[in-house]
């Protein structure tokens, strides 16, 4: 069973997506000072299919790790080869990165020839534990609501544990919205003996149509009643980020109870709704 505990001190991160203009990195700038107020334990930059934003993310990452606060690149292998991911590693280690969230990662659109010298995240998590040993925290992706190309709940675990046994040092889950099933997943996980961190991802609701479009492509369900009440509320823009904030409230303070071992918000580059949460949760950083 996952251990009870309530706190209002918790280590949280945030995730960023590299912007395509200097203008969008300009906003994005200020969005992190509001959120690096609260002192994270770190700021994840995303990593496109195929490595569609290597450049970008190498950049934003080396640029807010200058800040202060840690920087966490996303990497994903899909698409990729053992040299040019080796080298984009190299400059991680050779500045002082010391996370990374090691994932699988999705083949770009329209793309008929790519590298296939990966095929699942665990190989990726064995390449890095190879050829670079304890350099690296490597943060794994998990899936309470199972994986949308997995065959079964069963088959994703086998997957899960497999980076796990790789070297995976934590992991962060797909965003949902029923903390049953993060809670059901932590204790299917523990029976399998993976005892890692298993942060849960917050999604803060606040456009319907988004909210729909993303469940879509990553498995993520949104439950009926809150699907219901995201309808009564389309064309009541101010009323539905009003009941999305009171719904993701509701479920990190349930969260909270599972003793989780921290937050990690998907922010989509905007801070006031991940801000809205923590000051309803009255809730701060534990680094």
């Amino acid at each position: 069973m996952v251990t009870p505990m309530v706190s209002n001190q918790l280590p949280i991160s945030f995730e960023f997506f590299p912007p395509k203009t200097e203008e969008g990195i300009a906003k994005l700038m200020a969005q992190y000072k509001l959120l690096a107020a609260y002192n994270p334990e770190y700021f994840s930059i995303t990593y496109g299919a195929g490595g569609t934003t290597r450049d970008r993310t190498k950049q934003l990452v080396l640029d807010i790790n200058a800040k202060g606060i840690p920087a966490v690149p996303h990497l994903s292998c899909i698409g990729d080869t053992h040299h040019s991911l080796k080298a984009l590693l190299d400059t991680y280690k050779n500045t002082g990165i010391g996370n990374i969230v090691t994932l699988r990662g999705d083949l770009p659109k329209d793309v008929a020839d790519v590298a296939n010298e990966f095929h699942y995240a665990n190989e990726l998590v064995t390449f890095i534990r190879q050829h670079y040993g304890d350099s690296f925290k490597l943060i794994v992706a998990a899936y309470p609501e199972v994986h949308p190309e997995a065959k079964n709940a069963q088959h994703d675990l086998i997957n899960f544990k497999r980076k796990v046994e790789a070297g995976a040092s934590a992991a962060i889950t797909q965003y949902f919205y029923n903390s049953d099933a993060y809670e059901d997943f932590v204790n299917r996980c523990q029976q399998q003996g993976i005892t890692i961190p298993i942060y849960p991802g917050i999604m803060p609701i606040t456009n319907h149509e988004k909210l729909a479009r993303f469940s879509r492509m990553c498995g993520a369900e949104i439950p009926q009643w809150i699907e219901k009440r995201l309808l009564d509320y389309q064309d009541e823009p101010s009323s539905l980020k009003a009941f999305g904030l009171d719904v993701v409230t509701q479920l990190c303070e349930k969260l909270i109870t599972l003793g989780i071992p921290g937050f990690h918000f998907y922010t989509l580059n905007q801070s006031t709704p991940t801000l809205k949460i923590l000051e309803n949760l009255r809730l701060t950083s534990a680094v």
